[in-house]
């Protein structure tokens, strides 16, 4: 009886898949499979009657990335920051880089309060509906010191 030889290129395809299943980032997706994506972003927004955006810059030391007057179908004035993160990081980058830019203003940004309304807008755009996130608890101190909820607008498209 002859000996059988090995089936060595049959033995380099099933290694090949094996290191592939084991390793995710080197698996292609089914062309059925959509391409993913989970955008945050986290705004600091001041909003009212009468608000000097020049005023609110100044006292904070930063350019806003949106305001609005009142008028124009705009019930209220308005001065936003934007943490200025990718929206490809995760949504505790996003409130840490919006925290570390205010922190030294949290005084400021209570007395605005008594006469404005002050908040942090999260938001999380996804097109999975099956995904979630997380937050350290790290970044929670902005809302505790700022004195305003925490919450999160979800968009699955």
């Amino acid at each position: 009886m002859r000996k059988k030889t090995p089936d060595w290129e049959g033995c380099t395809e099933l290694r090949r898949a094996l290191e592939s299943a084991s390793n995710p980032a080197a698996q292609k997706p089914d062309a059925d499979e959509p391409e993913y994506f989970f955008h945050f972003k986290a705004t600091l927004r001041i909003s009212g009657d009468g608000l000097d955006v020049d005023e609110i810059s100044r006292r904070l030391g930063l350019m806003p990335t949106h305001t609005h007057q009142k008028g124009d179908r705009r019930k209220h004035d308005m001065w936003s920051y934007t943490a200025p993160v990718a929206e490809e990081q995760r949504l505790e980058e996003h409130i840490i880089a919006l925290w570390d830019a205010v922190r030294p203003h949290i005084p400021y940004l209570r007395d605005l309060k008594r006469k404005f309304q002050v908040d942090v807008f999260c938001s999380y755009r996804s097109n999975s509906a099956t995904a979630g996130f997380q937050v350290s608890h790290r970044c929670l101190g902005l809302f505790s010191e700022l004195e305003v909820p925490f919450g999160v607008s979800v968009v699955i498209s």
